[in-house]
């Protein structure tokens, strides 16, 4: 039906964006998109590979089915082959690599893949931080480290 409305153009361009937003699970990161995708949302989990790395291509369904899971966070890629500037700023030694930004901090980064309920696991627990907190106890450890 929804094919229908698109070919005969009812669909008003708001409504279709939105049904392109939630159909697309994951954005691809570049240098010209990460500071925007992460400045611009709350939670942005980043999944660091290549297309070369087996593991990489074993994690992406658990990757993707994360996604459809948890649709107010972004799932973001970052192929470390066409981005290494990106990923050398991270130190990225190692692929894949999950990072997970909340209000523009970074609360995780571990090399390796974790299965499905690991997964939802940690973004639950990301989710349950109270975030003044976190601030707060970074506050205090560069004011300690200065």
């Amino acid at each position: 039906m929804i094919g229908c409305h698109l070919r005969r153009g009812l669909i008003a361009a708001p409504l279709l964006f939105f049904l392109w937003a939630n159909i697309m699970a994951t954005v691809e990161l570049t240098q010209s998109n990460f500071e925007q995708t992460i400045n611009g949302n709350d939670v942005v989990i980043v999944d660091f590979w290549a297309p070369w790395c087996g593991p990489c291509r074993a994690f992406a369904p658990v990757y993707e089915a994360a996604a459809e899971k948890h649709p107010g966070v972004v799932f973001a890629k970052v192929n470390t082959e066409e981005e290494q500037q990106l990923a050398a700023s991270f130190n990225i030694r190692s692929i894949p690599t999950l990072m997970i930004f909340r209000e523009q901090i970074i609360l995780f980064s571990q090399p390796g893949s974790l299965p499905g309920p690991a997964l939802d696991d940690l973004i639950g627990k990301i989710m349950e931080l109270d975030m003044a907190m976190v601030r707060k106890e970074i506050a205090e450890e560069q004011t300690k480290n200065a």
